[in-house]
């Protein structure tokens, strides 16, 4: 197992950041509490590694409806074995959410974000049933943990878990009370997860938080990891062109030798895709699109650039699969529009016939899933309404658009406390953290940062994993590369880190 060893954390607890008051007493105290914590982490170990297995077990799957009530009482369990007095059902208009509590009697409070409900998967393409969660070996890397939900978030969510459990164990009490909020929908971009945040005992416990944070678990093979200050949001919706709505092509599938005199609604929907970006393929042509649109300041450039060339290219690439960038663009500049630029991407186009041989049909309905990633100052109002106008301006305003989530960018300071602390802990741990200004990715952090809640929010965690979305998704447990934390590392960290919160001015 990868971890750092006693007298790092000794040398880490002492030079924690606080006011020379705090630290002469405070530290002292909480090297010796982390030093007990650390010897329960080791001895549940076993423990923690069924506790991530058995939740891949339990799964919830939002966008099929499948088992989402069993996953939100499963996850109401974990959360209540892990020491929260209160564990609260939260009904929204979709699927519910949970409201959690634990007190402390800190000074400080600390808020944190899950998410129960997982991706689909298609089995066939994984190397082993995809709610196994076995253990195999990946090479390179060590012990894994494969399954839908394994790093997204299962995992890195278990680990903060077990870092509860720890405390407990240790007999030590947290250095900071805790306000959870969890949510069943995050894999369909959120639509109700607002209707939890603003229920006003909710929203009355996170105002009293210094920030929050997502569990999260990103080092790659050289340690490191980003800290974001932000993610862009998405708009997830769906798009139908059909012959009855329009008033031409068939109501239903028929020959397609009427072609000849039918229209086609397929064709219908490609037209339309196809003006929905430039004749590059992937500059957003919606009118109006980048009114909005904030370019990078020049911290953000200056960030990026550090990122560029700390962050192995090559590594990237590998690991998507791609042998260029948009345009052949040097590492930077495409790293710049990572961060800066708004996207439509089609995830799926769907119609007709697509199995052996030919149908010879023309058919009469097709589909596409679409999802757009907004950037500051985009908002989600905003680009649905947009991308309607645009569509009726162009005639394919008898397209059914429906819009099935999304919210807004988030951005967070880099002074804040939720930022500033996961720098002191990376450090610790020797793992180097790049500051980075978005994710590209979206999580529902806007919900958060924005009024009426406005705190501060973030990811943070050590470890690692892979494959969020993809066959064969896994969760680092035990590291055999020595900068890499293996799931005991991963829950000392988020041990440290709830005591960098409790003290850091």
């Amino acid at each position: 197992m990868t971890d750092f060893t006693r007298r790092s954390l000794i040398a880490g607890t002492a030079a924690l950041a606080a006011s020379p008051a705090l630290a002469a007493i405070a530290r002292p105290l909480a090297a010796d509490a982390q030093r007990k914590i650390r010897t329960a982490i080791d001895r549940q170990l076993p423990e923690n590694i069924a506790r991530i297995q058995d939740w891949i077990r339990n799964p919830g799957i939002a966008a099929e409806n499948y088992r989402m009530e069993e996953a939100c009482a499963y996850t109401m369990g974990l959360l209540r074995d892990a020491g929260f007095q209160m564990v609260k059902k939260m009904p929204t208009s979709g699927q519910p959410g949970i409201f959690a509590t634990l007190d402390a009697g800190a000074a400080r409070t600390m808020g944190i974000y899950f998410m129960y409900d997982v991706k689909q998967v298609n089995p066939a393409e994984w190397s082993s049933p995809p709610f196994e969660a076995r253990i195999t070996n990946k090479p390179g890397w060590g012990q894994v943990i494969v399954g839908r939900g394994a790093i997204n978030q299962k995992g890195p969510q278990a680990a903060f878990l077990a870092a509860l459990h720890a405390f407990r164990a240790a007999g030590q009490k947290l250095p900071v009370n805790l306000v959870m909020v969890v949510e069943g929908e995050e894999e369909i971009a959120s639509p109700n997860f607002h209707q939890i945040v603003q229920a006003p005992e909710v929203l009355a416990a996170l105002k009293k938080c210094e920030g929050i944070i997502i569990p999260s678990g990103w080092q790659g093979k050289d340690g490191g990891t980003a800290i974001n200050l932000g993610a862009k949001g998405p708009l997830e919706f769906q798009l139908i062109a059909s012959g009855e709505r329009w008033g031409k092509g068939p109501k239903g599938d028929i020959h397609s030798s009427y072609h000849a005199q039918v229209d086609s609604p397929v064709w219908h929907l490609v037209q339309a895709l196809n003006t929905l970006v430039a004749e590059d393929g992937h500059t957003p042509a919606i009118d109006g699109w980048f009114d909005n649109v904030r370019p990078l300041t020049a911290r953000e450039k200056e960030l990026i650039a550090q990122t560029a060339a700390s962050l192995s290219e090559e590594q990237t690439k590998a690991a998507f699969g791609v042998k260029m960038w948009i345009n052949n663009e040097p590492w930077q500049q495409s790293l710049e529009r990572l961060a800066s630029q708004p996207t439509v991407n089609i995830q799926g186009l769907v119609a007709g016939y697509a199995g052996p041989g030919g149908k010879t049909i023309l058919p009469g309905r097709a589909e596409a899933k679409l999802e757009c990633r907004l950037v500051p100052n985009q908002t989600k109002a905003e680009a649905e309404a947009k991308l309607r106008a645009h569509l009726a301006k162009r005639g394919f305003g008898d397209i059914e658009v429906v819009v099935s989530g999304g919210y807004d960018p988030t951005e967070t300071a880099e002074n804040a406390r939720v930022i500033r602390a996961q720098q002191a802990v990376y450090a610790r741990f020797g793992a180097r953290a790049t500051l980075y200004p978005r994710l590209a990715g979206s999580w529902p952090g806007s919900v958060f940062t924005q009024p009426p809640v406005s705190l501060p929010a973030g990811q943070f965690g050590l470890g690692h994993g892979s494959g969020a979305h993809a066959p064969d998704e896994y969760y680092l447990i035990e590291s055999i590369n020595p900068a890499v934390q293996g799931l005991a590392g991963v829950t000392a960290g988020f041990v440290d880190f709830l005591y960098e919160m409790a003290v850091i001015r």
